[in-house]
């Protein structure tokens, strides 16, 4: 079974906002989809500090990000848990229904959660809109691009997650993230103490080697 025929799916890259005790939270998401006129749907896996939010707080905003998203956006929403930080400290937001959406997105849509269904490890919202607008002029960015063109990996909690790790052909040195899976070629060792992941920005402790 070749599960890369997986990422030929259509997907975007999103980051879904909601609420814990009257605070921002959020994450990254890719599965979201447009059900009908005025339902959107969204996985979130069980492990995320997102979906027991949405759970209480019955409703989420989802920012559609660009292909010219700033580069912290995707680290910070995908690769850190609002269990530890406030994710959204450093970010330029717009509130809209009491939700904190992305500045620098395309566009966002509030919805009000009607429903939800439950898989193994991932719960499906179905939200009707509330509220949706443009915000800026960009190429709404494909989970395609973000793996083909930002090199990206999806979090381990991601529906699209598939453990693709190359294998070594050579005796070259090889690291491997334990937070986002980056594979760093050569002598880790060498870099810098100060030296982070470029995908999920982690220290060079989060690294194993392969």
């Amino acid at each position: 079974m070749n599960k890369n025929i997986l990422r030929k799916l259509s997907y975007g890259v999103y980051v879904i906002s909601t609420l814990s005790d009257g605070k921002p939270t959020g994450c990254i998401a890719n599965s979201a989809m447009q059900v009908t006129h005025d339902t959107i749907a969204v996985s979130i896996n069980h492990e995320n500090f997102t979906n027991g939010c949405i759970k209480k707080s019955k409703k989420f905003a989802l920012s559609i990000l660009g292909v010219d998203v700033n580069d912290n956006i995707i680290p910070v929403f995908g690769f850190q848990s609002g269990r530890d930080v406030d994710k959204f400290k450093n970010v330029e937001v717009k509130k809209v229904d009491g939700l904190d959406v992305i500045e620098d997105s395309t566009g966002y849509i509030v919805c009000e959660v009607v429903d939800q269904m439950e898989t193994e490890t991932h719960t499906i919202f179905l939200g009707k809109i509330i509220d949706c607008d443009t915000l800026k002029d960009q190429i709404p960015m494909t989970y395609a691009y973000y793996h083909q063109v930002k090199k990206g990996n999806s979090p381990k909690a991601a529906p699209t997650y598939i453990d693709d790790t190359p294998k070594a052909t050579d005796d070259k040195p090889r690291y491997k993230c334990t937070i986002c899976g980056y594979i760093y070629e050569g002598d880790l060792t060498q870099e810098p103490d100060d030296y982070v992941c470029p995908l999920c920005k982690q220290g060079k402790d989060k690294f194993i080697k392969l």
